[in-house]
């Protein structure tokens, strides 16, 4: 380990600290759990059918239940970490404490990637919903993606108390327009309008269930993914939560029992009432499940109308956590330090400025949701292969350190997050390379800034760098 891994940049003023504190015991297990289902519950009303297209009911279904997987067995040890490293920092202090310097910027940029890519790729969709329910006579651009960053922004800067039960109201919303839904859905259920898409026989191992053959398992992991992706998140908060060792356990396992019952009521339902045929590619499968090429019934306009309110769920929660990560990495110098200054409502305002205009800047010169939400999804799994092994490392490593939550299964649980997370993450490159290497090339771009700059520049008091300063000692006093 070098020098600058376990002391810092010394130059860091005795109120560098004082200048960069979040509202603490703001949010208890409740709004936690909100948090975690906010992040992920646009995902139910819209992207993941796409994977139908990729390997049908099947292989969607095999892939949504490996990913489940994936996420339990994170979420698990997420739990375990953050109750251990109770922080801002998230992945990037489990990380810099079991990988050191490199493996905490590597997880927390890929962290960013997805935190700034998604909100972007979300208010695309959120005006292309304004758009086809008429609100306002409004066209999906450039207007209405402003309106997003600067409404909701506007209320994560007034206070993170007031931003989680907004967020919690809306999600609640969203959750329970699912469940009407699929009641609804369901009265129409047919069994074989689940495999109705046609079969490539070229494909290996293909049929009615698996009509693109066992490799479509392997392509449609990303869009198994968007039933969970975000719930990793909830860690972040941690220093903003009110007695965050037990708090964070119990929000992350409530909110992905939550996530896995509404993954399985959606995906059934909306196959089963109109086909995976009819559903597979279009932009809102919850209302063409209902309406089909019909007239519009209240319940499918109830569910448009919901599935709005989803997706201003996750864009307000993912701009939370792209925040909070930014925050934790500028405080300890991976980046500008003046990023994670704070208001006197203990808001890192540049934390949700900046990142605010990248995401407006993207989605106005894009107006490209799905590639940008591909090149989410490519970091994402980066920074889950990195903090489940983050987990394997410390248990091994560090057998003795105290731990008030335990991952059940221990290394067995995150290595299976593990190999999963590498799994998902080659599968990315079957769904998009464009965008795949668009975020390598992001990726390279920061790791050039951090090898020649700011690894030089760390904030040894920053609370993630400590915990990290800590082990070192001790394990130069058990050499000694």
């Amino acid at each position: 380990m070098t020098l600058e891994d376990t002391t810092g940049d010394k130059t860091a003023p005795d109120d560098y600290l004082q200048r960069r504190t979040l509202r603490r015991g703001s949010a208890g297990w409740l709004l936690l759990t909100g948090l975690g289902v906010a992040y992920v519950v646009s995902g139910d009303f819209s992207g993941w059918n796409i994977g139908l297209s990729k390997g049908g009911f099947g292989g969607l279904a095999i892939a949504t239940v490996l990913m489940g997987a994936m996420y339990a067995c994170l979420v698990f040890a997420l739990a375990e970490l953050s109750a251990i490293l109770p922080t801002a920092g998230g992945g990037y202090g489990f990380a810099r404490r079991a990988l050191g310097t490199w493996g905490g910027f590597l997880t927390g940029t890929a962290i960013l990637i997805e935190y700034i890519l998604a909100p972007a790729a979300i208010s695309i969709f959120i005006g292309d919903y304004v758009e086809s329910l008429g609100l306002f006579g409004l066209e999906s651009g450039w207007p209405v993606y402003l309106a997003c960053f600067v409404i909701f922004i506007g209320i994560h800067l007034w206070g993170v108390g007031e931003a989680l039960r907004f967020s919690l109201v809306v999600t609640a919303i969203a959750v329970a327009a699912l469940v009407i839904f699929a009641l609804g859905a369901l009265s129409d259920f047919h069994v074989d309008g689940l495999n109705d898409i046609p079969v490539d026989t070229e494909a290996f191992g293909s049929g009615s269930w698996l009509p693109f053959g066992l490799l479509g398992i392997w392509a449609a992991f990303p869009f198994g993914m968007w039933f969970f992706l975000g719930v990793e998140g909830v860690p972040l908060a941690a220093e903003e939560a009110k007695d965050p060792v037990r708090s964070m356990p119990r929000a992350l396992s409530l909110s992905m029992g939550i996530l896995v019952l509404l993954a399985v009521v959606t995906f059934v339902a909306a196959t089963g009432a109109r086909g995976s045929a009819a559903v597979q590619e279009a932009g809102n499968p919850l209302v063409v499940a209902l309406q089909g090429d019909g007239d519009p019934t209240a319940l499918s306009r109830f569910v448009n109308y919901a599935g709005l309110a989803g997706l201003v769920a996750s864009f307000f929660s993912l701009i939370y956590a792209g925040s909070r990560q930014l925050f934790a990495l500028s405080r300890a110098g991976y980046l500008p330090r003046f990023l994670s200054l704070t208001s006197r409502r203990k808001s890192p305002y540049l934390g949700l400025l900046i990142p605010g205009a990248i995401g407006f800047a993207l989605a106005a010169g894009t107006g490209n949701g799905a590639r940008m939400l591909n090149i989410a999804v490519f970091g994402a799994t980066i920074s889950y292969a990195l903090m489940a092994l983050s987990h394997i490392v410390l248990r091994r490593r560090e057998p003795e350190l105290p731990r008030p939550y335990r991952t059940p299964g221990g290394v067995v649980t995150s290595s299976v997050a593990f190999v999963l997370a590498l799994s998902a993450l080659v599968a990315t490159f079957l769904v998009d390379q464009d965008a795949a290497f668009i975020a390598l090339v992001v990726y390279v771009i920061a790791l050039a800034y951090f090898a020649f700059y700011s690894r030089h520049r760390l904030v040894a008091k920053a609370p993630e760098e400590e915990f990290a300063a800590l082990a070192a000692a001790e394990a130069e006093l058990e050499r000694d």
